[in-house]
């Protein structure tokens, strides 16, 4: 049975307003004219959202991917009542997170991208109060507080200033801070920035213990890996908009043949060869760039390279690199916008 709740959003728009640079006013003191006149400071807008649009369903493990500055904390800022969306509206199960961010605070636990602990307290101390401050009655605090740390592996550190704890340890104890009030709907923004391998897998295992018991996990990643790897759908984002929603599995069967061959040449490639590329059996899109390379979709990998090396032979410059992709979420990302998912 789900312990978690839905989240919902509808058309959110976020447009954040900051002044113009200084130097867009000319020359002179700061805020004046060069004749000493002052000006009205001309405002900046910067949409980071756009109209997002999407229904998590309780109990889901669900990821928001996509680059740095995607509007993917954004719209995490709204759901967990940090941020005010400039239009649309945002729900925590039956609760509208504008409207009652009270009791909204109450239904969710939000792990931050970067820890946010108090450095003074043991890691003991930092669950107790939270669960004081969240209501967790007084005779079962300790107790709940006791079974996080073991859970997440830090009962033997329980009473140590969290200020010795490596990166990893922060984090883990900030999703143990999470869900000392058990939460119906748990946010990890960019959970796994920073760690090591060995935590990071760590990390994914007590998220789908968490999962598991049938709690709602909504986590921002632009880590294609750990979104293929955790998550039941995906939603990738860039500049403010879902440019694709579904499965991990339904997405990477979406991209147009599924393989991708780049392939770089000593020179540019001449508009004969990439015509001859595109009329290849099982080539589903060719694409050019200025930097001498060629991106080919197919519908298979390594039996296709030896003819696409043969084709430029006599009539472009030799290929120096070939690199085979098969079908993964970055290559989606490249299809759908012409350019990494990393950058």
């Amino acid at each position: 049975m789900n312990k978690g709740l839905s989240v919902r959003i509808e058309d959110l728009r976020k447009v954040y307003t900051s002044p113009a640079p200084v130097a867009a006013f000319g020359r002179g003191p700061v805020g004046f004219g060069g004749g000493g006149r002052k000006r009205s400071a001309r405002r900046i807008d910067v949409v980071a959202l756009d109209g997002i649009s999407l229904e998590i369903a309780p109990g889901e493990l669900f990821g928001l991917l996509g680059p740095n500055g995607a509007g993917k904390s954004t719209t995490v800022g709204i759901l967990t009542t940090r941020v005010i969306p400039t239009s649309g509206t945002a729900w925590i199960g039956d609760r509208e997170v504008r409207r009652d961010p009270v009791e909204v605070k109450r239904r969710i636990g939000v792990v931050p991208q970067r820890p946010n602990l108090d450095l003074a307290l043991t890691a003991r101390e930092i669950l107790v109060f939270h669960g004081a401050y969240f209501g967790v009655p007084a005779n079962e605090r300790d107790g709940r507080a006791l079974a996080l740390l073991e859970r997440f592996q830090l009962a033997d550190r329980a009473d140590d200033l969290v200020r010795g704890f490596s990166g990893g340890m922060m984090q883990r104890l900030s999703i143990a801070r999470a869900l000392m009030h058990e939460p119906e709907v748990l946010f990890l923004d960019e959970p796994s920035v920073g760690l090591d391998p060995q935590t990071r897998i760590l990390l994914w295992e007590l998220i789908r213990s968490y999962h598991d018991e049938g709690h709602t996990i909504v986590l921002t990643t632009h880590n294609m890996e750990e979104a293929d790897s955790l998550c039941q759908r995906v939603a990738i984002v860039d500049h403010g908009r879902v440019i694709g929603l579904g499965t991990p599995e339904e997405l990477k069967r979406s991209v147009p043949g599924g393989f991708l061959i780049s392939l770089q040449f000593a020179g540019t490639v001449p508009g004969s060869v990439v015509e001859s590329v595109r009329a290849l059996p099982g080539v589903t899109q060719v694409r050019a760039h200025a930097d001498r390379g060629l991106e080919v979709y197919a519908d298979r990998g390594g039996p296709l390279v030896p003819r696409l090396v043969s084709i430029s032979d006599g009539s472009a410059p030799p290929v120096v690199d070939v690199h085979v992709s098969e079908p993964s979420l970055e290559n989606l990302f490249l299809h759908l916008t012409g350019r990494s998912l990393r950058e």
